[in-house]
């Protein structure tokens, strides 16, 4: 089993570029199928989804080639099968071929969605979108089950804001017969993303990035070579990090629009940055101040830097609270931050957190992805050794994290 050793204490200078968004990724992969010739996508993050997603593509007799985070895709020979259930299993953002399957074939077979643990996430959502299409959903042995006639165009409301749900349902949408428009759309840029690509292989969407989606239907899609943007978590991940034990480290890569509700709660801490048009740089804060965070759905503070800002507060004189209302269960980091010394506690859903604390080196293990960021950066400020298992969750969104923070200065290592 895999584990990441970090000896802290020590400051770190320098620079480091933030990769291609995880989140638009396992979104854009499962829509290259949509094509009917290859599609290359740039800035494809190296991480543990991205390797999973591609093996269930070349199970499905899709030719890929992914080298120097360029991946092409190549689904001229693609056969609609039962999706494996292993792969799904390990795999929340493979519920993306259910829209995807049923836009090209018609049909599709889907493992149930597994991947972080963060409580309970239902695809009520989508498969209610899928039905307003014009698809039969039933549920056999763990699997989804999806098949049509024809999928027609129609109005949709989301009862609750879902990313997945959005992208899901705009991915059956663009061959739908007529016009579907999504109300109560999620509004996240990597919607945005997706939509452009999709718009690149001759989709018909607008008002992606707004809160109702129209798409006109079109009866086939081409390949086409797309960017993906930055990944506004990790660049946040590598702000709050750089406040943390940074003596002036520059972001590269980071959309600031994408970060504007986190960075005013950086700014409250007392962190100091210079914004350019691409970059930050964070230089050494003086002094951190408590505050309270809400998560809310974009454009408000992300749920996925709930945990990478908890360090951040750890070393603020005073008392500083964490509410998510996205997902209230996302608190498997506190009991080990406690681990290293942190005096923290969860009353209900709020996280509460005490300061300032000396953290110092211990066993720890991350529960998810975000989880295992916290214990990173926690793991940099302690004095001694920390010990990070589980690391699995953070391989599958953070891109050559290792040698990031190593170029960095950090002391840090991953074992067998």
């Amino acid at each position: 089993m895999k584990k990441i050793i970090i000896r802290g204490g020590k400051p770190l200078k320098g620079e480091v570029t933030v990769s291609g968004a995880k989140n638009s990724a396992v979104a854009l992969i499962p829509a290259a199928i949509l094509a009917n010739s290859p599609v290359v996508l740039e800035g494809v993050p190296d991480i543990k989804d991205v390797h999973s997603l591609i093996e269930i593509l070349e199970i499905m007799g899709v030719k890929t080639h992914f080298e120097n985070n360029q991946l092409e895709i190549d689904p001229r020979e693609m056969v609609s099968i039962p999706m494996p259930n292993g792969k799904i299993n390990s795999l929340r953002a493979s519920y993306y071929f259910m829209g995807a399957l049923l836009g090209k074939f018609g049909e599709a077979v889907v493992g149930l969605p597994g991947g972080c643990y963060l409580g309970p996430r239902p695809i009520d959502l989508h498969i209610k979108g899928f039905k307003a299409l014009g698809a039969e959903v039933t549920t056999e042995h763990g699997a989804v089950y999806l098949r049509t006639e024809k999928l027609q165009g129609e109005r949709i409301f989301l009862d609750m804001v879902s990313i997945g749900a959005t992208i899901n349902v705009m991915l059956a949408a663009v061959r739908a017969e007529g016009k579907t428009i999504i109300e109560n759309a999620a509004r996240e840029p990597e919607i945005i993303d997706v939509a452009t690509l999709l718009n690149n292989m001759g989709a018909k969407i607008r008002g992606a990035g707004t809160n109702e989606i129209r798409i006109e239907g079109v009866k086939e899609l081409h390949g086409c070579r797309h960017s993906i943007i930055p990944d506004r978590i990790e660049a946040g991940t590598y702000l709050a990090l750089a406040a943390a034990v940074g003596e002036g480290i520059k972001v590269n890569n980071v959309i600031y629009e994408h970060l504007e509700s986190y960075i005013s709660k950086l700014e409250e801490i007392g962190v100091p940055m210079e914004i350019s048009e691409d970059t930050i740089e964070v230089f050494p804060v003086k002094k951190f101040n408590p505050i309270s965070v809400k998560t809310y759905p974009y454009p408000g503070f992300a749920t996925d830097l709930q945990q990478p800002i908890t360090p951040l507060l750890l070393k603020a004189s005073g008392t500083s609270e964490v509410i998510d209302t996205i997902y209230a269960q996302r608190t498997n980091h506190i009991p080990e931050l406690v681990r290293m010394g942190a005096k923290a506690q969860v009353e209900g859903d709020v996280v509460i957190i005490h300061g300032p604390n000396k953290l110092h080196g211990a066993e720890v293990a991350a529960s998810d992805l975000r989880a295992g960021a916290c214990l990173v950066i926690a793991g940099l400020m302690a004095e001694g050794t920390t010990t990070i298992t589980n690391v699995d969750y953070i391989l599958r969104g953070y891109d050559n994290i290792i040698e990031k923070l190593t170029a960095l200065g950090a002391d840090i290592e991953m074992k067998e």
